[in-house]
This record gives structure tokens, C-alpha cells and sequence, in this order.
């Protein structure tokens, strides 16, 4: 890396300098450019997919189930949406739809912003927060919010002013006394729910967003939290921002600070208007609660057609009364309404001059993903377990071959082949787990237009690289040494590039099966058959190999490998003794080529270059494979309902 910076250094000195503080300041006081979210008639449909037989499935395959049923409604700036609604209503993909991250499927209707539909202007100024807080769990809060600041703001900003930005959000959001502790995650103390929900905010509020949209801001923390989470977005809607959020079951106290309410049912929207006035409306349709209650409660029985009226065997014609209520009283006038406000000036797509499609260069993201990946990864890289791993089967493997001179010939190829092997294995089973980890990482922050794919995919392959090196590299110099290969330095070097040029494909076959099945099970399983397939067809095991399945040692990592070790070691015209009956210690005086024994012979000492340009081959192919795999799943998003 050309320049390294120190994470808290950096925030100290930016929040000294005054210029940056105030210009952070002045960026969120700013009036930031209003937005008036309009969504009309919005249908999304789906295929269905319908258990039963081929002929069945293939006549049924034009069917289409209807997620969202024709929804309707306005949220101004300064205003606070809820959206709410029972498990499997619609509402994360209504909300997803509203984000412009909407995938597959067919959507009807128009939802526009200012007049205008979905953008890349837009998308940069609208914040979306999932259910599920995707943080980096080693990382502290400064080092998160820092990171996510100097990739998501332009270069219009200073590095000072990017750091100061990310100092504001910690003080708006009340995280300055957890700043410099870890994110933490099931296994590893760090924050609180409230907090780790209010830096997943944070990263969000650096681009200071005109439409903020937040998916259950609230699940899974207790009330008083809850409570602290829905007065921060209120006073960020007050702040001239267009809120909106999905909620499962408020509390009262939380449901009177929504300005707005929109209640669904199986995607139907029931209601729609001021949270203040949803009880008058279900009581002038015969609709009320027989004891004082929750609203939310009441509501969410109302959606699953339960009324206190009415038993349970009613439900479809609760649901069908409500549905009719909202089509004849609601709905016209909320038509009506929408006509009649006008439309703020939409977001210009050269706002600032000509509109860029990525806030920073290529080199900016790529090194502030390497120094974020290195701080993230060093801790599970140089974990206990990995260096004891490594350390304890070099000592053991040191120990078994305990200097095995070459008159010893067969147990010295045999420790070749399996150092081949042990540093095939070690990086590919640590490669698998690197995409599947992270996936939800990059679906994120690529739907946000943080970074490039390409950025991304370089910088963690430049990361791991010292990671994935230096465990290797301590294990062949424990192993070597103490089993009596040539002990000179340049048969040493030779082994180990040969080594760890070995870890290197190795590690790009486990990135490519990663990101190609992205299920660790099945990735594990998978990596496991084809490094026995590769450690069989190696040639060690068998000499002579069919001639229908021979083609397999051409796509061996291990059989590669295995070849520059001996190459390494030994050479063409190089003799073994092999007198007696196994050489060693009765060794009468006859000497045997290297060459012709019998292990060595089915490999071959020749065509070093050819194998090594193989690997090469090799080594870039399988990341050219991961990329692609990274492709297809780097933007897209699991929608539910």
C-alpha cells in the first residue's frame, strides 16, 4: 500500500481541524435536495412454484403469485412512514421495491421520486438499512463508519472532511462512547443490539440520504431500545428527510410517533393514512376493540381477519370488509391526493456537474478494501487453531521423516507428496469460506454502488496473499529442515516457491468452488471429493493409470506440484544408492538413477517449465472463474415478504 494511515489517528487529528468539522456539519444541517415518494397501483407478481409432477409443473408454468396487490401511497420529507402488517404481507419487498432493489419477477404500477423514477442520482441519495445488521465484527465503530465514509462520499470531499463526516454521524447518533469498540457478533462480545442497529443507520446517514428506508429497525430489541431507535428516525425526519420503515408489531408508544400508516394483508393494502386517525376509521365500519389495546394489535388481528366480532371462522369475510372499506373510503382520495401535491425539483443526474457512476477511483476503493480486509481478516488468518494446525503437522511430519537421507529414497518422495498435498488442502479449505462469508457483505454494499466488483475481488485476493503465505512458508521450513532434504539454501528456496506457488492455485480453486455454490456444506463437500480425486491421480498412489481416466493428472494441482518438488530435489542423471535389499544401512556400493525409480519415473523429472506454466494456467483461471461466479450474485437480493 502506498500510504498506510492509522484509523484513530486519523479521526483525532480530523476532528481538530475545524475547517473539516464545520463543512461536516454544514453537510448535514444542509437542506439536503427533498423527496416526495409516490408509489401508485404497485403490483409485483412472482412465478409460482407448485409441488406435484412434470406435466403438472409444465401446464402450471405461466402462473404468477401476486406478492403485491395494486398498493398506493405518499410520503413527504419530514415525514415517517410505517409500514405494517403480519409475517408474509409484503412488506420488506414493498420496501425493497421503494429502494430500487427490487430483482426478478414482474412489477406493475409507477413509484417515482420527485416526479421521476428510480435513478443512479437517486440511488445515491437514498438509504437503505436490512433487518439484519451486516457488519464487520472485528472492526470497532470509528473503524466502520471511517471505511464506509471514504468509500461512499465523492472525492469532493477531503480525506479530513470524509473522517470529520463519519465523527458527526457517531455524535448525531449517540455511538461516540462505544466508538473504539468492536462490532462483535454471536461468538464474540462487542455491541448491543441497539448500537450494532444504530451503526448499520450510521452508514447510511454519511451520505446524508433525502429517502432513508429501513426494513424492522426495531426486531429483535427490547422496548426502551426500540423506542430510542424510532425517536432517532423521527428527529432525522425532521431534519427534512422522507422515513420510511417496516415494522411488525409496535408498541403504542411507538405507533403515535408514525406520521403515516400503511396496513397490509397478503399484499392488499387495508389502510392507508395519518396513524392518528386508523382506529376512528375501522370503528366507522363496525371495526373496534372490545377492551383498550395496542393499536398495532388490533390492527395486525384486523389483517389477519380477526376481529373481536366476528369468530374465526370469518376470517375471509373480515379481510374482504376491510379490503372494500379502504376501496371506497380511502383509496379515491388518496388517488385525488396525489394528483394535487406537486412534485419537488427531481435530483439531477448532473447535479454538480457531469454525474459519475462511482464515487471514488478504481485505486481509492481497491486499497481502502485492502486495509478494511486486512484489519478483518488477520484475527481468523492467525487464528489459534490455523497456526497450531500448521505448526503441529510440521513438527509431526519433522519428526517422522527425521533425517531421511536419499538412501532412503521412497520415504523422501513420500514426504514430497504429501507436503504437495498439505499445501493443496490448508489454502483450498480456507479459500471456500471467503465469498459464502461475505455474501451478504458484498449484496449490501454493492446495491448501495459503494465499489466496483472488480476493486472488491482484487483487494481480498491482495489481502489474503501475506495470510495465506506465511503459515506455509513456516511449515516448510520446520518440515525441510528437520527431514533431511538437501540441506543447501537454494534447494530450500526452490522447494518453498514451489510450495507456495502451489497454495496460490490451490487457494483459487477454493474461491472458485466458493463462489460458484456459495453453500459452505455443499462447498466443503465438494472441495473434499475433488482434492482426493486430485491427491489419487497425483502420481504417487498408481503408476499406471487407464488410459480413459489418465486425462485427470492434467487438471491436478497436487500432480503439478508434486513434479517441481522433485524437480527441486533432484535431477536428471542423479544417482541413489540401491544396493541390498532396501538400501540404508546395507548399501553394498551399487547406485541407481533417481530418475528410474519407479515413483519418480510415472511423474517425470522433465518438462519442469511446462508444468509450472500449467499452474500458472491455473492460477489465473480459477480467479477468472470466481469473478464470474461473484458476478451473478454481487447486486442481486433475496426478496421476502
Amino acid at each position: 500500500m502506498a500510504e498506510e494511515f492509522d484509523i484513530e489517528a486519523e479521526t483525532v487529528a480530523a476532528a481538530d481541524q475545524l475547517e473539516a468539522t464545520a463543512t461536516a456539519t454544514a453537510f448535514f444541517k444542509s437542506s439536503n435536495r427533498p423527496v416526495i415518494l409516490k408509489f401508485v397501483d404497485v403490483v409485483y407478481k412472482v412465478k409460482s412454484r407448485k409441488e406435484g409432477n412434470f406435466l403438472e409443473n409444465k401446464s402450471r408454468s405461466d402462473e404468477h403469485l401476486v406478492i403485491l396487490n395494486g398498493i398506493t401511497g405518499m410520503v413527504q420529507p419530514g415525514e415517517m412512514l410505517a409500514i405494517l402488517g403480519p409475517s408474509g404481507s409484503g412488506k420488506t419487498t414493498l420496501l425493497t421495491a421503494l429502494g430500487g432493489r427490487l430483482t426478478g419477477g414482474r412489477i406493475d404500477g409507477t413509484i417515482s421520486y420527485n416526479g421521476k423514477p428510480f435513478s443512479n442520482s437517486m440511488k445515491r441519495k437514498t438509504g437503505f438499512v436490512a433487518q439484519d445488521d451486516v457488519l464487520h465484527p472485528r472492526l470497532t465503530v470509528t473503524e466502520t463508519l471511517v471505511f464506509t465514509a471514504l468509500l461512499r462520499l465523492p472525492n469532493s470531499f477531503s480525506l479530513e472532511e470524509k473522517i470529520a463526516n463519519a465523527e458527526s454521524v457517531m455524535n448525531q447518533l449517540g455511538l461516540i462512547k462505544c466508538k473504539n469498540t468492536i462490532i462483535g457478533g454471536p461468538f464474540l462480545r462487542g455491541l448491543s443490539g441497539g448500537e450494532r442497529k444504530r451503526v448499520s443507520i450510521g452508514q447510511e446517514m454519511l451520505v446524508n440520504p433525502s429517502l432513508l428506508l429501513l426494513d424492522e429497525p426495531t426486531s429483535g430489541l427490547d422496548s426502551t431500545t426500540a423506542q430510542r431507535i424510532v425517536s432517532t428516525l423521527l428527529e432525522l425526519s425532521k431534519g427534512g428527510r422522507t422515513v420510511v420503515l417496516t415494522i411488525h408489531q409496535p408498541s403504542s408508544r411507538l405507533f403515535y410517533m408514525f406520521h403515516k400508516v400503511l396496513l397490509l394483508s397478503e399484499g392488499n393494502p387495508l389502510y392507508f393514512g395519518h396513524g392518528s386517525t386508523v382506529m376512528d376509521h375501522f370503528s366507522s365500519i363496525g371495526y373496534a376493540p372490545s377492551v383498550a389495546m395496542n393499536p398495532s394489535d388490533f390492527l395486525l388481528d384486523l389483517a389477519n381477519g380477526i376481529s373481536s366480532d366476528e369468530s374465526p371462522k370469518e376470517q375471509t369475510l373480515v379481510k374482504k370488509t376491510v379490503i372494500s372499506a379502504y376501496e371506497t373510503r380511502i383509496y379515491e382520495k388518496l388517488k385525488r391526493e396525489l394528483e394535487e401535491i406537486k412534485d419537488h425539483e427531481p435530483i439531477d443526474e448532473l447535479e454538480n456537474g457531469e454525474f459519475e457512476k462511482w464515487p471514488t477511483t478504481w485505486w481509492q476503493q481497491f486499497t481502502v478494501l485492502l486495509k478494511r480486509g486486512v484489519k478483518e481478516r488477520k484475527h481468523e488468518s492467525f487464528s489459534i487453531y490455523n497456526i497450531s494446525e500448521a505448526l503441529i503437522t510440521a513438527l509431526v511430519a519433522g519428526l517422522l521423516w527425521w533425517k531421511s537421507d536419499i538412501s532412503r529414497l521412497q520415504d523422501q518422495i513420500g514426504l514430497l507428496f504429501f507436503m504437495s498435498g498439505f499445501s493443496a488442502i490448508f489454502p483450498l479449505m480456507q479459500a471456500i469460506f471467503t465469498f459464502p462469508q461475505e455474501r451478504m457483505m458484498l449484496q449490501k454494499e454493492r446495491s448501495s454502488g459503494m465499489y466496483r466488483l472488480s476493486s472488491y475481488f482484487m483487494s481480498r485476493i491482495v489481502a489474503d496473499l501475506p495470510m495465506e503465505l506465511i503459515l506455509p512458508t513456516a511449515f516448510t521450513a520446520i518440515t525441510y529442515w528437520m527431514s533431511g532434504l538437501k540441506p543447501t539454501a537454494l534447494n530450500f528456496l526452490h522447494s518453498l516457491s514451489v510450495l507456495l506457488y502451489g497454495v496460490l492455485v490451490s487457494q483459487g480453486v477454493g474461491l472458485a468452488i466458493g463462489s460458484l455454490v456459495m453453500d459452505l456444506k455443499a462447498a466443503t463437500i465438494l472441495c473434499s471429493v475433488l482434492m482426493l480425486i486430485f491427491l489419487l491421480a497425483g502420481g504417487f498412489y498408481i503408476q499406471h493409470v487407464p488410459p480413459f481416466i489418465s486425462w485427470i493428472k492434467y487438471v491436478s494441482v497436487t500432480g503439478y506440484t508434486f513434479k517441481l518438488l522433485l524437480g527441486s530435489q533432484f535431477k536428471p542423471n542423479e544417482t541413489y544408492p540401491c544396493g541390498g535389499d532396501g538400501g540404508g544401512d546395507d548399501v553394498i556400493g551399487k547406485f541407481c538413477k533417481v530418475e528410474d525409480f519407479p515413483s519418480v519415473k510415472a511423474v517425470g523429472l522433465e518438462k519442469q517449465f511446462v508444468s509450472a506454466v500449467a499452474m500458472g494456467v491455473m492460477l489465473v483461471g480459477y480467479r477468472f472463474i470466481a469473478y464470474l461466479g461473484l458476478m451473478r450474485i454481487g447486486v442481486t437480493k433475496k426478496v421476502g415478504r
